[in-house]
């Protein structure tokens, strides 16, 4: 089983912000899949066969810094080994609207990822990002709250639909395959 996991934060207060891209791309690629979130616990999940492969997709209701903790349930009750985690954020030093798939890593800084590493004591899992790019004249915590600019949206249209195709390509042909195309 593969586990799909959209970073953000809940709530309509930060619908459609740079920290909620990972809960775009899911919510695009679910759909996508004629599949529908259903709320457990602090999590949405929905769940489905992809390409011969059992996924379950998550979005965590605990806010960004806690989103470990919804992992960890779902990896506990479906013994889901790191390397089978695809997880979606956003991610400030990449320009707006680019990707970029990584095997695995450090955090980067981003308490999401953070709070995954931690949680499940393992850097071991795949990592999608989206970049929402950086504005110096803005603190970080309020840039990443912050709604695209309407010359961002077609970048970030496109690079929503690029990471949902990334999905499906990763689970079919594997990351190296996905990373040559998308990176």
């Amino acid at each position: 089983m593969w586990l799909v996991v959209g970073l953000g934060n809940p709530g309509a207060r930060y619908s459609r912000t740079r920290h909620n891209a990972g809960f775009l791309v899911v919510e695009r690629f679910a759909a996508e899949q004629g599949l529908d979130f259903r709320e457990k616990d602090d999590y949405r999940i929905c769940a489905g066969p992809i390409d011969g492969e059992r996924i379950g997709i998550i979005e965590p209701l605990t806010f960004m810094n806690r989103s470990g903790s919804a992992v960890t349930k779902v990896i506990d009750k479906y013994h889901i080994p790191p390397e089978r985690i695809i997880v979606i954020h956003d991610d400030l030093d990449i320009p707006t609207g680019r990707l970029k798939i990584r095997r695995k890593g450090s955090s980067g800084g981003h308490k999401g990822v953070e709070s995954i590493i931690q949680s499940i004591g393992s850097r071991d899992f795949i990592r999608v990002k989206i970049g929402i790019g950086r504005d110096d004249t803005v603190p970080v915590e309020s840039y990443v709250l912050s709604k695209f600019r309407r010359d961002e949206l077609p970048l970030i249209r496109d690079a929503v639909a690029q990471a949902a195709e990334s999905i499906g390509a990763i689970i079919a042909g594997g990351i190296d395959k996905a990373m040559n195309r998308y990176n």
